[in-house]
């Protein structure tokens, strides 16, 4: 049976979820949309990583895409990904 975010325990929640959210919630829902892909916790955090990384191969139509038209600037994108990561860092 495919996870929730409802099952993440609360600081890997802080981690992940509310610090995108504090970006832009179309951020949010990409995590949101992961976790139906994991079948734990751990997982999560390990596909959280990896969805990242590929976040920063993103070109600016990529990101327009993700954001439905309405892009941040890269700069901003990209230092909100890399608070993510550290906060994931933390978790260890």
């Amino acid at each position: 049976m495919p996870m929730d975010t409802d099952d993440l325990t609360d600081k890997t929640y802080k981690a992940i979820m509310i610090e995108a959210e504090k970006f832009d919630l179309n951020l949010t829902l990409q995590f949101g949309l992961l976790s139906y892909d994991c079948k734990d916790e751990k997982d999560f955090i390990k596909k959280s990583k990896q969805l990242i990384n590929e976040m920063f191969e993103y070109d600016e139509a990529d990101v327009d895409d993700m954001f439905f038209g309405e892009s941040p600037l890269m700069k901003e994108f990209h230092k909100a990904l890399h608070q993510i990561l550290k906060n994931i860092e933390k978790l260890k």
